[in-house]
């Protein structure tokens, strides 16, 4: 008997989207993030909204319009008339991770909004990429006079005067970075680095706030999205044993301390280890 969408479960259903090796469905994989804080969301609702807002971008556009024409009118409309922008008022708020609650507050952080922003500039031709640059997530747009990196909170165009600055503010660097420093950090980030970029920034915030629950599902949609990062089973472990599942706690804590020799915190975790065992009844 075959197995539809529908009786998949959230993991599951993330599991199918992603499993591909190369390129995937990056703005469903992106919504089907809030399915465990929102078990009842209809995803095609959502992904339906977006298109509905990429035919109002382009009837906008003039049918021979250039490359920039065409990256002008999309900003004006999404950062002007939608009014697309980061919540400063509560940076912190998960619902900023949340596509369907972005397209309802027009509110989100740096990598929520460029993954909108994208797919509505792929619709009308433009050549995106998103870039993993640190602290602020920017995307680059390909143009006929070269590329383009962008603000995706603004639709700000940056040059390497202020790329620089934002890399040495983040380092807290003395110095201006050098071009090739800085050339590593404009190189286009996969679907899967954008995804791994989201959920850590979830994870970041449950664990800050020591929700544990929430913590382990987004580790769960880690793995299963990076199955080879080490550091995410020793995450699942630590957070498992928070949650008192020993044994659990302890697959992931042993998998990890066995995944290299010269681990930088193997000796802290060998003794959590130890702590475990020695609690077990």
């Amino acid at each position: 008997m075959s197995i539809t969408f529908a009786q998949l479960t959230p993991l599951q259903y993330f599991a199918s989207l992603v499993q591909n090796n190369g390129d995937f469905a990056l703005l469903e994989a992106v919504t089907c993030l809030a399915q465990d804080e929102y078990p009842d969301l209809d995803i095609q609702s959502v992904l339906c909204e977006v298109d509905r807002i990429q035919v109002r971008v382009q009837r906008r556009l003039p049918r021979d319009a250039a490359p920039l024409q065409r990256l002008r009118i999309l900003n004006h409309y999404f950062f002007g008339e939608l009014g697309f922008a980061c919540n400063i008022n509560d940076y912190y708020e998960p619902d900023n991770s949340f596509l369907h609650m972005v397209l309802q507050t027009r509110r989100g952080i740096p990598v929520s909004l460029a993954v909108l922003w994208m797919e509505l500039a792929q619709g009308v031709g433009l050549s995106v990429q998103g870039l993993c640059f640190p602290g602020h997530f920017l995307v680059k747009v390909g143009l006929p006079m070269g590329m383009a990196v962008m603000d995706p909170v603004s639709g700000r165009s940056l040059g390497r005067e202020d790329l620089s600055e934002k890399l040495a503010a983040f380092q807290g660097a003395t110095s201006r970075p050098s071009d090739a420093t800085l050339d590593t950090y404009l190189q286009g980030a996969t679907p899967r680095d954008i995804l791994a970029r989201m959920m850590r920034n979830l994870k970041e915030i449950y664990q800050t706030q020591e929700d544990w629950t929430r913590t382990l599902a987004t580790i769960n949609r880690l793995i299963v999205l990076l199955p080879d990062v080490a550091s995410e089973y020793r995450d699942r472990g630590l957070v498992l044993a928070e949650l008192g599942q020993s044994e659990k706690a302890l697959a992931d804590l042993d998998r990890y301390l066995g995944s290299a020799a010269d681990l930088a915190d193997g000796r802290a975790i060998a003794q959590r280890v130890q702590a475990l065992r020695r609690a077990k009844p």
